[in-house]
């Protein structure tokens, strides 16, 4: 006969009580990752289709970019995976990656094919007031003005900083020109005098997210540089 009022008793029914409750979240944890990486590839998709203005959802984000994206040309420019699917590089995860120098981080490199029009598209990261902030970056096929631009974050002030993923601001970077005559890169300035208005290789900041906006400037400046030392490259 078993004592239920015995500390043996208790103890089992607590340890038999943990190992389900263990079991269920675990079992429940492995089934929401694969909606959670479908969600997060989704999203992804979205955001690189919206450079090109391409308006995308979750419903058909998959069959839009296997659609315009050319699997067989997009690539990653440098770095240490070289041959890695293009898509399967995190430069989010690498940037936050001390370890890994500059030099050695991936650069992939998406190419679309919209119309009869071909647009090239680039991933940036950087970091905002309070965390990571990131962006897709398209250019025209003559590889050097702005044909689209979209940026996100994950933890800026809504109003402020947060307002980097609204048209209104990334809208200022088309027509831009990120290479002067010569073909040497032309970083786009981020300004607060309002003098941003127009096609000058400046942009208006956001009004009291400045840190922000500058780190957009920043992540900009860094990440494009290299792709236009690899267009002059293999133009050469």
């Amino acid at each position: 006969m078993i004592n239920k009022d015995g500390n043996l008793y208790t103890f089992s029914f607590a340890i038999l009580l943990v190992c389900i409750v263990g079991t269920t979240l675990a079992v429940a944890s492995q089934g929401l990752k694969t909606k959670q990486l479908k969600n997060a590839s989704d999203k992804k998709m979205i955001s690189i289709l919206s450079a090109v203005n391409i308006d995308a959802n979750r419903i058909n984000a998959k069959s839009l970019f296997d659609k315009y994206i050319l699997k067989n040309e997009s690539k990653v420019i440098s770095g240490l995976n070289i041959r890695e699917n293009s898509f399967n590089i995190d430069i989010k995860k690498e940037y936050r990656n001390t370890k890994i120098s500059f030099d050695d981080r991936n650069y992939p490199l998406f190419v679309c094919k919209k119309d009869t029009s071909t647009y090239y598209i680039i991933p940036v990261v950087g970091t905002g007031l309070w965390g990571p902030i990131w962006g897709y970056i398209s250019l025209e096929s003559d590889l050097k003005t702005i044909y689209g631009a979209n940026f996100d974050h994950k933890t800026e002030t809504p109003g402020l900083g947060a307002e980097i993923k609204e048209s209104f601001y990334s809208d200022q970077y088309i027509g831009e020109k990120i290479t002067d005559e010569f073909g040497k890169f032309k970083p786009i300035t981020v300004v607060k005098d309002g003098s941003g208005y127009g096609i000058n290789s400046k942009v208006d900041g956001i009004t009291g997210g400045t840190i922000t906006s500058k780190g957009v400037e920043e992540m900009t400046s860094r990440t494009l540089e290299v792709y236009v030392n690899y267009f002059k490259n293999i133009n050469n």
